[in-house]
């Protein structure tokens, strides 16, 4: 047993009860915080409203008063339950039915008049004690009361129960300081275990109902037992807050510390004649850099402001890298440094030469470009934009201009861009802020005057984040974008000197407003031979250097890189072509190491299937043998051109029409044009045709495509399909299907059909041409009108085609049809 259990148990036989006088009735006092125990005192203060003469008088006369508390239930005029919080006692009328029953009967010690008119009462709580009838609510609340005392079994278990609680005090004592020496002496003075229990309870912090449990258990072992619980839940929350304390003791002491030790060393590095420290050289830095980084008016004004924002933050301080980062993005911007431009035209065309085949209208127009340039070298605002499918070249053609003006190049991809920060950059406000891809492409480069390639323009995205195509119109207008303002920098940047190249796959699918602030330069894909000088001239040696062979150890004869061409690589660019010679070349490293062939690697067409798989295409595709109602068409499509065969087929029914192959509303609208065209043209054909015998009356009508069912498809059928350009083919196709004639082999066309058979012109006609010679088709049907365009085709390209300008649909059945 501790000292202070021995003390304390020799001090409970020294202290008895004093005999007391008690009154036949009292005034009852509501109180909402803490209740006061017997044996306690404190004061209880009683505004001037409260202490009325009746009070005073009835203080006089019995020297008692009863403090119950307010229960915590109370409700307000409209019934809701008020937050202890908010309960005004001196505003508000407490009746019996508000408080508790139960309280603590308490003796006047002292009572003390205060300056603003308030009293203050010291009471000491002498007894608990229950209002057996509360016979008076005003003016005062006053009732009958009976007293308790404490039910004590002195044994065993009460002294372990005293025992646990004076060492549960002594572990709260070394957290919490209220439990000091002075609350000590008042243990050992407790008359009895369950005054002791009460003045442990008035030490803690318990919300009204528990305070009001406690104050009704009269059982001294009972009131141990909910002691413990109440001490242990003091001690949690003491070691929680003690924690909480440290850790943030810790983090000041730790800032304090870095502040002194940086303080001395500043004064040491003073005393010693040693240089400034760190945050002192990089803002004499950067002084230095601002005097020479020839910024504009707005820019220097933001710099120098900042700067001297730097200078009175403590380097400790968080803000003091937000304003570090962002001055050093100003300083590390190109103002005015810029490289010259050195057009030569000639050097500019053995450059595009060298690096591409074929596509000699984008040459061309890059050369007007580049001749403009050498003219006028201020920037005229215009911007290109490299359209084509892929693989043919769009992105090296931007490096080549670059390469041409003697520039920078810097390139960036827009596909899946949903974010209009990443073009103007994040605000400072935000945590890991930086500027846009356009700063920070200028902050590579180091020059104000780069060549900046957009690539996959026609992919952006757009997302609640917002869209950043808009954010693209002020980049790319000559008018606004002098001024740029990035949204992190906050200040205008000039772009104007910045030549902007972007490339896209599919123009329809970049947004108007950005479209019209572009030069279109359309590049079509390579036909077979272009493929193959590609293939010998630049793909080969690539691939021979990237895989270690020698030209010795590897040989591909023109007619196998034509036969891999049209089996598998007849894709419009050149990256499939280029992935199945990077295939061969690895067989050939393979036998070159594991020795199995001492003589070059030098296949045979007949080996390439064993080489390269089986054939994604074939090679008479275009030369099968057609059935009637199957027409070839010419289609374009994002990635060239490309055929399609349109098959009908005749089913069991009376004039009905169905379309498949995932077609579109203009697809379906010329699909239709075309039956109801062909359907009109049949009953004039048997209106025209002589009557052998006399008039028979017949039910059904004459026609065939009255009397059966029809279904159109174009197959591919997961591939979506749209425009009017397959209307003629659609026709032919039903009028073969209808008549049992089959169509010639090797022919293929292409024209929009109107409903008096007049044949419309199209578009992306060198690209449809392009792909019937890929294909092996040796006869075109294109409309009249578009016959111009054959220009635009080379004429390696048309040679071995014949072409049949047509401008009614009655040509093509003379041209196309077996008689």
């Amino acid at each position: 047993m501790s000292d202070l259990e021995n003390e304390y148990q020799v001090q409970i036989k020294a202290n008895e009860d004093e005999e007391l006088t008690l009154p036949e009735d009292v005034v009852i006092i509501p109180i909402m915080n803490s209740p006061i125990f017997p044996g306690m005192i404190a004061p209880i203060i009683l505004t001037e409203d409260k202490f009325t003469p009746e009070l005073d008088q009835n203080l006089l006369k019995t020297g008692y008063v009863a403090l119950n508390l307010v229960k915590s239930d109370l409700k307000d005029d409209d019934g809701k339950i008020i937050p202890e919080d908010m309960v005004d006692l001196d505003n508000r009328e407490i009746s019996s039915g508000d408080i508790y029953k139960v309280g603590v009967l308490c003796k006047v010690v002292k009572k003390i008049k205060l300056p603003d008119g308030s009293v203050n009462v010291l009471v000491h709580g002498v007894k608990r004690y229950r209002a057996s009838e509360i016979y008076s609510e005003s003016p005062l609340l006053q009732a009958k009361f009976e007293v308790f005392e404490d039910i004590l079994e002195t044994d065993e278990e009460l002294d372990a129960y005293t025992r646990s609680v004076i060492n549960q005090v002594k572990k709260l004592s070394e957290i919490n300081p209220y439990f000091n020496e002075e609350m000590r002496l008042a243990m050992l003075n407790s008359p009895s275990p369950g005054a002791l229990a009460d003045l442990v309870a008035f030490a803690i912090s318990l919300d009204i109902p528990e305070a009001q449990d406690f104050l009704e258990t009269l059982v001294v072992k009972k009131r141990f037992a909910k002691l413990l619980i109440y001490l242990k839940r003091e001690k949690d929350v003491a070691d929680i807050q003690k924690k909480i304390s440290d850790e943030v003791n810790d983090k000041v002491n730790k800032y304090q510390r870095e502040y002194f030790l940086r303080e001395q060393l500043k004064v040491i590095r003073s005393e010693l004649g040693m240089d400034e420290d760190e945050k002192s050289r990089d803002l004499k830095i950067m002084r230095e850099k601002l005097e020479s980084a020839g910024m504009s008016e707005d820019a220097l004004k933001a710099a120098k402001e900042e700067l001297e924002r730097l200078e009175v933050i403590p380097d400790s301080s968080p803000e003091y890298n937000v304003a570090r980062t962002y001055l050093n993005w100003m300083l590390d911007l190109p103002w005015n440094k810029q490289t010259e431009d050195k057009v030569d035209i000639e050097k500019s065309k053995k450059i595009l030469e060298k690096d591409h085949y074929g596509l000699e209208k984008a040459k061309e127009r890059i050369l007007e470009f580049l001749a403009v340039r050498k003219l006028k070298p201020q920037y005229d605002g215009t911007i290109l934009c490299l359209a084509g499918p892929p693989g043919v070249g769009k992105t090296s053609l931007g490096k080549s201009i670059a390469e041409s003006l003697g520039r920078k190049f810097y390139r960036f991809s827009l596909g899946g861009m949903r974010d209009e920060a990443e073009i103007k950059g994040h605000r400072r406000t935000y945590v890991g802020a930086m500027p846009g891809r356009i700063i920070q492409a200028l902050k590579r480069v180091e020059v104000n005057n780069p060549v900046i390639m957009l690539d996959e323009i026609d992919k952006l995205g757009n997302s609640y984040q917002g869209d950043p195509a808009s954010a693209l119109l002020e980049v790319l207008d000559p008018e606004q974008n002098h001024t740029f303002i990035d949204n992190y920098l906050d200040i205008p940047f000039d772009l104007s000197k910045v030549l902007f190249v972007s490339t896209a796959n599919y123009i329809n699918d970049i947004p108007e407003p950005l479209l019209d602030r572009m030069e279109i330069i359309e590049l079509s894909g390579y036909t077979i031979e272009e493929k193959v000088s590609i293939a010998t001239k630049w793909v080969i040696p690539k691939q021979l250097k990237k895989h270690g062979l020698e030209k010795s150890d590897f040989v591909l004869s023109v007619s196998l890189i034509k036969k891999l061409i049209s089996d598998y690589a007849r894709e419009p660019g050149v990256r499939v072509m280029e992935q199945m010679i990077a295939k061969l070349c690895r067989k050939a490293a393979l036998e070159k190491v594991s020795a199995k062939r001492k003589k070059k690697f030098a296949p045979k067409i007949t080996d390439l299937e064993d080489l390269l798989g089986s054939p994604r295409y074939s090679s008479e595709l275009a030369q099968k043998n057609m059935k009637p109602g199957i027409v070839t068409g010419l289609a374009w499509t994002a990635y060239g051109g490309e055929i399609l065969f349109i098959e009908t087929l005749e089913l069991k029914g009376k004039g009905g029409f169905k379309l498949t192959g995932q077609l579109g509303d203009v697809m379906n609208e010329s699909a239709n044009i075309a039956y109801s065209y062909i359907k009109q043209h049949l009953q004039n054909e048997d209106d025209k045709a002589p009557k052998k015998k006399p008039v028979v009356v017949e039910e059904e009508s004459e026609d065939y495509l009255s009397n059966h069912e029809v279904h159109l498809h174009l197959p591919a059928g997961a591939t979506p399909k749209d425009g009017p350009s397959a209307g003629i083919t659609m026709a032919l196709a039903l009028y073969s299907l209808a008549t049992n004639k089959k169509v010639k082999a090797g022919i293929a066309m292409t024209g929009e059909l109107s409903l008096t058979g007049k044949v419309l012109p199209v578009g992306g006609i060198k690209e449809k041409v392009l792909a019937a010679k890929r294909a092996g088709i040796k006869t075109i049907i294109l409309p009249k009108q578009n016959e111009k365009d054959l220009g635009e085709v080379p004429e390696r390209h048309r040679k071995g085609l014949k072409f049949h300008p047509v401008s009614h649909f009655d040509e093509v059945l003379k041209i196309a049809l077996n008689k």
